[in-house]
């Protein structure tokens, strides 16, 4: 059995199955994309749920694997050499187990390279500007008199759809034919724009052809569907 005693994260969070992979998420659109991709690839591993909205990313626990306080996070005892690995970013544990599996990814450099820019793509652009558009038009942001703020990151917003319609034009996934870590890195952002964050008329979503249809396409799987609910909220 695997001993993760060394790691501080696991005395908060104990291990009930150490030789799985421990996940330390909430489901939020950064969160889900690693629960979406552990059911897509079948892994085993255990969720414990980090409650953003009680700041448990900022205990010294959670700090001591991701420094920068964020979810989703994660231990995978049997990592490269069969030696524990903690890892934190979405994008690079989307990368870390689709090559860890060889799957969810092409097998040829230039199709995996291909993926990864789509990964970066959402991770610096689709993320910060739909979270900043939903901040706001739906929270304390909406609050605020100058609405030149809502305006460009509705705007922008509006733009990098724009940039997923031309993409998804003749695709049924991101990368054509293959669903990959790509279109689970976009797929909760979508998704969450036009739910939680109520922007569907304002970014005219429903002027758009192929982004819906790939959003209906997605969350149609049934990992997309566990993977949304893990971990369950308190």
């Amino acid at each position: 059995m695997s001993d993760l005693s060394a790691f501080p994260i696991t005395a908060r969070w104990p291990a009930r199955h150490p030789d799985r992979i421990q996940l330390y998420s909430w489901p939020t659109p950064n969160g889900v994309k690693v629960s979406i991709a552990l059911e897509e690839l079948g892994l085993p591993y255990e969720a414990h749920a980090v409650n953003i909205g009680k700041n448990e990313t900022w205990t010294p626990e959670f700090l001591s694997l991701n420094p920068n306080g964020k979810i989703p996070a994660i231990l995978d005892p049997a990592g490269p050499g069969g030696k524990p690995l903690a890892l934190f970013e979405s994008g690079a544990i989307l990368l870390y187990l689709a090559e860890k599996t060889g799957r969810l990814i092409p097998s040829d450099p230039a199709g995996r390279y291909e993926t990864a820019q789509w990964v970066f793509f959402q991770m610096a652009a689709v993320g910060p500007m739909f979270g900043q558009l939903g901040y706001f038009h739906k929270f304390a942001g909406r609050e605020i008199e100058d609405k030149r703020p809502l305006a460009r990151y509705r705007d922008e917003s509006k733009r990098l759809l724009g940039v997923l319609e031309t993409r998804l034009a003749g695709r049924d996934w991101i990368m054509g034919e293959a669903y990959t870590i790509a279109d689970i890195a976009l797929l909760g952002w979508v998704r969450n724009l036009i739910g939680f964050y109520e922007a569907r008329e304002l970014v005219d979503f429903d002027a758009l052809t192929h982004v819906p249809a790939w959003l209906e396409r997605g969350l149609a799987r049934p990992a997309v569907q566990r993977g949304l609910e893990i971990p369950p909220r308190d």
